[in-house]
């Protein structure tokens, strides 16, 4: 498959009052043409802070992505692009969606003028040209009447279809990436089906390659080709989304996969709930940073960091049980996480 984004040991530091933050520590990920690759942890975790590393949507001099980092856009190199390059990269190549349309879209400009605007600044479309392509586009996610709707401002539609005009945006200039930050987070559980379906419907029909960021595992299920699961800015587990849902080998993956609500179970039965909280990102991490909430928490787990065991090409865990000489869990296996 064709390589199109590749990150390397991407840091990324927020400078505070208190002292620098270090959101991301370490991440890396490949994301191959057509492919669908899913980030999901609690929030806090990193997620949304690496999807925007991809894009440099992190403002320096209070973000700061670190010397030594890594973001190959087809070899280009993303952490050096100067200006030009990278107001051709951003849209064009690759374009994001944000969590919340209504305050990502413009209040005082029709929808169709906002999608127009991309078309006229990458694709050098004239006013009539871009118009019929805003049209089109609307037409292309599904919103009724695109020839009245284009003159409609945001506070006029739904919240669901205000997701739709940020995909249309997003897919205006055609970009090989395709960044979906918490798409369905302020929508319906009907109209989050809707928008699942769309964008996996334009990735099968347009060939984009598409980042999801989420902590709904429920979407990630039946959309996600690869899963990241990530804690403390930190990946603990990688690998396909049926590897990670039936073969999930981390305690903080089967932590997640319980806390979803199940048909099977009973209506009175207690949901699972993860306890205490995430480290403090200002302190450093020379440990496994779920050691202090892991119910299976070793002495190694407190005093080094786990390396990363490869259990099959696609499938890789950061964590101190898949060592040989680790006790055999069983008490709290994927398998049970999800009965």
């Amino acid at each position: 498959m064709e390589k199109i984004l590749e990150v390397k040991d991407l840091h990324v530091s927020f400078n505070t009052y208190a002292g620098k933050v270090r959101a991301v520590r370490g991440v890396g990920f490949e994301l191959n043409k057509g492919e669908s690759l899913a980030f999901v942890g609690e929030s806090g975790c990193g997620k949304t802070v690496t999807a925007k590393s991809v894009l440099r949507l992190l403002k320096p001099p209070f973000a700061v992505i670190e010397e030594g980092s890594q973001i190959l856009y087809k070899g280009q190199d993303v952490v050096h692009m100067d200006k030009k390059a990278l107001s051709n990269y951003r849209g064009a190549e690759v374009s994001m969606i944000f969590q919340d349309p209504m305050t990502s879209l413009n209040p005082t400009m029709k929808v169709g003028r906002q999608i127009m605007e991309s078309l006229q600044i990458h694709k050098k479309l004239d006013k009539k040209a871009a118009m019929e392509e805003a049209i089109h586009l609307l037409k292309l996610v599904n919103i009724p009447s695109p020839e009245t709707r284009v003159n409609n401002y945001p506070h006029e539609m739904s919240g669901g279809m205000r997701q739709r005009v940020m995909i249309a945006i997003a897919l205006a200039c055609d970009p090989s990436v395709l960044i979906a930050d918490e798409p369905t987070t302020a929508l319906d559980v009907t109209i989050q089906a809707q928008i699942m379906d769309l964008l996996k419907e334009l990735k099968e029909k347009l060939g984009t390659a598409i980042i999801l960021v989420t902590h709904d595992l429920g979407v990630v299920a039946n959309f996600a080709d690869r899963v990241q699961v990530m804690y403390a800015g930190q990946v603990l587990e990688r690998g396909t989304a049926r590897e990670i849902f039936y073969d999930g080998r981390h305690p903080y993956t089967w932590a997640l996969l319980s806390s979803v609500p199940k048909l099977a179970k009973e209506s009175k039965q207690e949901l699972y709930a993860l306890k205490g909280t995430p480290p403090d990102l200002i302190l450093p991490l020379n440990h496994c940073p779920f050691a202090a909430r892991c119910e299976h928490c070793m002495s190694i787990c407190k005093e080094q960091h786990p390396p990363e065991t490869a259990l099959s090409d696609t499938h890789k865990v950061s964590c101190w049980l898949q060592h040989p000489d680790a006790p055999n869990v069983t008490a709290f296996s994927g398998k049970e996480a999800r009965s």
